[in-house]
């Protein structure tokens, strides 16, 4: 009897996720793992500062879902086949334990991203997954007996099944030899960027953070709120990462030229703020405002508002003019700062586009086109904001992917 074989196309979490499991559940399968570059799991390594954030600490399915701004539906059925708690003991049984900061980020207890990169590594030469780096593929065809790989060093691979874990890519043309099995595309664009302020003084403050402001795009709908970083070429953090996903499409279309609306203070509107304001002139009436501070805010910040606010350092309380207190108010809760482009943010970067997902079944994750054509991770037209969610989906469509090679075997 001759072993079916499955060839999985991409050394990423998705990629080793299908392949482990795959090996796992059906020893016979002949597996082979495919990896352009010379590196393997290289997001896994950078991930959450190097410390790789497995996961998110969600409630259910349906909280965990609404944290994709593409593919929701599509990961909520996927989720029922498996979820965050089955990630959990995967790992667990593994020897990897998982824990949970405040904010429902999920990190290995050794706060290292090498001790999943191991754990991975080790699962795969325990169930002989063969792994090639430095193998390109540049053609795949479906024939009467399988499917054939065509690899950029003039080799063809002849398997029973094919599951593509590439990625996503940032141009639309590295899509074309998925786009010659019959797959639409979704045009790629970048998601989780940071936005570019040239020439605004608040780079000034680089260094800077607030652990929770409410920002918006003007003329949108986009809104986010968390944590922000001030940056030496404009803002980043949680808050604008995540807004940058929700609006990767929208932002694409304006060509990252826009402008963000700033709440350094979520909890206070124009109206209350400025009531506020008017008890703090009589409570702290007689002191300098540049050095009294109620709100919280890092110094360095409420010092450079009060400055573009027309207030100075010797400014107290009692003595602010109504126009000034007035431009205070407008730069607590709605600063308004041009943005001109944006950074890609390496550690985490994410593309939004890929394979169509009505081509692909989430039950199985099989696609609909081609039989014996499966997909996981990012390649798909699915993506998650910073937190976790890119991995879970890694994960999860990596195992269902698996279990559906699996139960062909009979």
């Amino acid at each position: 009897m001759i072993n079916k074989k499955l060839v999985v196309i991409g050394g990423g979490a998705a990629g080793f996720f299908c392949a482990i499991n795959a090996a796992k559940l059906f020893p016979a399968l002949e597996i082979k793992l495919i990896e352009k570059s010379n590196k393997l799991l290289s997001k896994v390594k950078i991930s959450g500062g190097g410390r790789c954030n497995v996961t998110h600490n969600a409630p259910d399915i349906s909280y965990m879902s609404k944290h994709y701004p593409r593919g929701q539906h599509f990961v909520k059925k996927a989720f029922n086949r498996f979820f965050v708690p089955d990630t959990i003991e995967w790992f667990k049984e593994r020897g990897v334990t998982l824990k949970a900061e405040p904010d429902g980020r999920m990190f290995p207890d050794t706060d290292s991203s090498q001790t999943i990169i191991d754990c991975l590594l080790r699962e795969a030469d325990r169930y002989r997954v063969k792994i090639e780096m430095s193998t390109a593929v540049t053609a795949l065809s479906q024939t009467s007996a399988g499917w054939i790989i065509n690899l950029q060093d003039g080799r063809t691979l002849e398997t029973d099944y094919v599951c593509v874990a590439a990625g996503g890519y940032a141009q639309a043309d590295k899509f074309s030899w998925l786009q010659a099995t019959g797959h639409q595309i979704v045009p790629p664009l970048p998601s989780l960027f940071t936005f570019n302020m040239p020439g605004n003084p608040i780079t000034e403050l680089m260094g800077v953070s607030v652990g929770e402001a409410h920002v918006k795009i003007a003329g949108t709908k986009l809104q986010e709120r968390g944590p922000l970083l001030i940056t030496h070429w404009g803002m980043s953090g949680p808050g604008i990462l995540r807004l940058s996903a929700w609006g990767a499409r929208e932002l694409a279309a304006l060509q990252y030229n826009f402008t963000v609306v700033v709440n350094w203070l979520p909890t206070y509107n124009e109206n209350s703020l400025r009531e506020d304001m008017q008890e703090l002139r009589f409570s702290l009436g007689g002191q300098k405002m540049s050095t009294r501070n109620p709100f919280g805010l890092p110094q360095r910040l409420w010092q450079f508002l009060l400055l573009q606010s027309g207030l100075t350092e010797d400014t107290r309380w009692a003595d602010a003019p109504a126009k000034e207190q007035n431009r205070l108010v407008k730069q607590l809760v709605a600063m308004e700062c041009s943005v001109k482009g944006k950074t890609t943010y390496k550690e985490e970067f994410v593309t939004c586009g890929g394979i169509l997902l009505s081509e692909i079944d989430p039950a199985t994750m099989e696609s609909k086109l081609a039989p014996n054509l499966y997909f996981a991770g990012e390649v798909m037209d699915v993506d998650g904001i910073t937190g976790g969610f890119n991995f879970q989906h890694a994960w999860t469509s990596g195992w269902i992917a698996a279990n559906s090679i699996s139960s062909k075997q009979g």
